[in-house]
């Protein structure tokens, strides 16, 4: 028997290191990217990266504060977006996987086959395009940034239907229709509480989605008052490019002053931050909900 207990004993210590270095892993190069973008501009041309730089300095984010206003605005409009579209998406992906979790829908293989194939094909980027900007004129609009993302992700339709067929009880749901209990009264007010872990997991999933998202964008925004955080940035970067390849005498001195890389790391950092910092209040629920519905499936 204490053979057995120091063998799991070591085994859990191997894991447990093997799971650590992974953590350090991860979280090493977010370190980098923090620490870079406080480093002087010629310490990382001639030192390069690192986590200890000879010399700090904040000139990148004295430089991207020039663009504050238009940051604050893009902020703004995906803060807007990340909300809607993440209280949206989650309304859709519940009303739809609840009933697909259920044996006695009709048609229950038949939708479900339906939500299947959309993960293994979709109809390409032109004819969407079409359908977004023709038949639904959301070009230039906040609907451009909500819509094509919200409908809609089959992974996370099956991932919470498997969630309700192994975590609710049959027996709970029979049990609430013999006292007369309707579908919606029973959707709401038991299915939905007992899954909090789900829909914390997938609810983090479409903000992170809603939150990164420069595609859309990208395609479907010209109109610069309606920029999201991320094409912000990416436009940032693309002028900070252009003027670090100019060959003309005024643009070639304005980009030997500019803290490219610093400025590279800045941008990296202001993107990422919001979700690091709510990252945490959803890790709970986010381990739980994801082990539950990927491992019982």
């Amino acid at each position: 028997m204490t053979i057995l207990k120091r063998q799991q004993k070591l085994w859990q210590t191997g894991m447990h290191a093997i799971l650590i270095a992974i953590s350090v892993m991860c979280i090493l190069p977010v370190i980098l990217m923090a620490v870079s973008s406080i480093t002087d501009e010629k310490t990382i041309y001639t030192k390069g990266y690192s986590f200890i730089p000879e010399k700090f300095s904040f000139e990148a984010y004295q430089f991207i504060w020039q663009d504050a206003d238009r940051i604050l605005h893009a902020y703004g409009i995906t803060i807007l977006i990340t909300l809607i579209g993440t209280l949206s998406g989650l309304i859709i992906t519940a009303l739809l996987a609840y009933p697909l979790s259920r044996k006695d829908m009709p048609l229950n293989r038949f939708f479900s086959l339906f939500v299947f194939f959309t993960m293994l094909f979709n109809g390409g980027l032109v004819p969407t395009y079409l359908v977004y900007t023709q038949l639904f004129d959301l070009k230039n609009t906040l609907l451009a940034l909500i819509v094509p993302a919200l409908l809609m992700n089959a992974f996370y339709i099956m991932l919470m239907r498997t969630f309700f067929k192994t975590s609710i009880p049959d027996a709970l749901i029979e049990a609430a229709k013999i006292d007369g209990a309707g579908e919606f009264f029973i959707f709401l007010r038991i299915v939905l509480p007992l899954s909090l872990p789900i829909l914390a997991t997938v609810a983090l999933f479409q903000t992170i989605n809603y939150w990164n998202d420069w595609f859309n964008g990208m395609v479907y925004v010209t109109d610069s008052k309606l920029y999201s955080l991320q094409n912000l940035l990416n436009r940032i970067l693309l002028d900070i490019q252009f003027i670090a390849n100019s060959n003309f005498g005024s643009q070639a001195e304005l980009a030997a002053d500019l803290p490219m890389e610093s400025v590279r790391m800045a941008l990296a950092v202001i993107g990422v931050l919001p979700i690091l910092i709510a990252y945490p209040f959803f890790q709970k629920y986010f381990v739980k909900g994801l082990t539950i519905g990927a491992v019982k499936g």
